[in-house]
């Protein structure tokens, strides 16, 4: 058993949880060497129902992730991550970070946020860092703020 990581995948939405999850993954990708994946996956159930109104809403969502990944990507590399690559796809979070991608880019670590933007999709169907923490290969950081949380 190694105790380096070699991929490190990291689920960003533009939370302030994900952003904590990412400044994490930095510094573990930055000590163990390793690849830091960035990942949006753009959910597109979330806005199946207004895009039939605003076709610009996907093209508003692309832009947002791009940049989101793009300024994070920046960051890495000015910390000393020597390679980070971005990801930016559509379909369900849950299924796509722990599964998909993370079989693509062979990640044997998954960094997320305690909870995200998606606020109606954990309360119908539960959040996604914890559908990732049960159903990933590898291991599993759910990151959370230095914020207390409401009682």
């Amino acid at each position: 058993m190694t105790l380096k990581y070699n991929q490190i995948l990291v689920a960003v939405d533009g939370s302030k949880e994900a952003e904590y999850a990412f400044k994490k993954s930095v510094s573990i990708a930055a000590r163990n060497n390793a690849t830091l994946n960035l990942i949006n996956i753009i959910d597109t159930r979330s806005f199946a129902a207004i895009e039939a109104y605003d076709r610009s809403i996907a093209e508003r969502a692309q832009t947002f992730a791009e940049d989101l990944l793009g300024g994070y990507k920046k960051e890495a590399l000015a910390a000393g991550v020597q390679n980070v690559n971005v990801v930016v796809d559509y379909g369900s979070p849950k299924t796509m970070i722990s599964k998909d991608i993370a079989k693509k880019v062979q990640a044997d670590l998954i960094i997320c946020g305690a909870t995200g933007l998606n606020a109606m999709e954990r309360f119908l169907i539960g959040s996604v860092s914890e559908y990732i923490v049960r159903s990933a290969s590898c291991d599993v950081l759910v990151v959370r703020t230095d914020e207390p949380l409401n009682a």
